[in-house]
């Protein structure tokens, strides 16, 4: 009877840890491994038609891959969702990045040693089961640059994912929505335009030394990175860049840019119309 008891006991236990370790494998595709970096999606608890996730990117010491918007030079991350099950659509959620030496005089703009980028998921029929399928295509550099294309898929199914807590620290890093003139410490307080130069006076708490980066309204404008005037007003930061990079036929007038101000583990994101 004694062996009948723990025979059982033992049984339940090994389908137990079988059920967590299939819950647990739930959460985060395998990781798909090249020469210098590997890539995973993961999944955080389902709680509705909406659901966190995230591109999870680990990189070798020493190689860097790109923000959305890449810098001087450089090639942003592609996502094709195309192949999934019951999605509706997915949003692409950038932490803050860092600047690099491009190598060639210029600055390139993204992530080094890992990066985790949240995405929302959206199904079609909530009752259903969200498949994602990803191909992802990004690029990884040192001194080269190496082209890196993974295809990973995940079943968004987990009650409570162990991701949830990485996915809030990485949501953390993500630019907050900000108005121009704002109160807080480290704000956009001005932009104009001068002909074909844009000035963004900036303040920052003491001993920060922001940064500021810029887009156009669509993925083919290739705007610099603006510059930080050693010489501004006193108290501000004022940065300056060039109309540069618009596609052909592109007209700087009314346009609306996407300005990140980064300074320390603080990030805001303005939306301004050029006059």
């Amino acid at each position: 009877m004694v062996v009948s008891v723990l025979h059982h006991l033992a049984a339940a236990c090994s389908a137990g840890l079988l059920l967590a370790s299939a819950a647990h494998a739930e959460d985060a595709s395998p990781w798909q491994t090249d020469s210098h970096s590997q890539v995973r999606l993961v999944a955080g608890s389902r709680t509705g038609a909406v659901m966190l996730g995230g591109i999870a990117i680990q990189l070798q010491p020493g190689w860097h891959t790109y923000w959305r918007n890449p810098g001087d030079s450089g090639v942003p991350p592609r996502f094709d969702f195309s192949k999934s099950d019951n999605l509706d659509s997915v949003t692409i959620l950038w932490p803050a990045p860092m600047k690099f030496d491009d190598g060639a005089g210029g600055q390139s703009l993204g992530y080094e040693k890992q990066v985790l980028l949240p995405m929302r998921v959206v199904a079609k029929d909530t009752g259903k089961p969200v498949v994602l399928r990803a191909t992802i295509a990004y690029a990884v550099c040192d001194k080269l640059c190496v082209p890196v294309e993974a295809a990973t898929e995940l079943a968004f199914t987990t009650v409570a994912s162990t991701e949830d807590a990485a996915l809030t620290d990485a949501l953390n890093t993500v630019p907050k929505p900000a108005t121009v003139g704002d109160a807080n410490p480290l704000s956009i307080q001005d932009v104009k335009r001068t002909g074909d130069k844009v000035i963004v006076d900036a303040v920052a708490p003491e001993g920060k030394t922001p940064s500021l980066y810029a887009e156009g309204p669509t993925e083919d404008w290739a705007l610099p990175i603006p510059t930080l005037d050693k010489h501004g007003p006193p108290g501000v930061n004022r940065f300056s860049f060039a109309l540069d990079g618009l596609p052909s036929g592109a007209t700087a007038d009314g346009a609306a840019l996407k300005l990140t101000l980064v300074a320390g583990d603080k990030a805001y994101e303005y939306n301004v119309t050029l006059p």
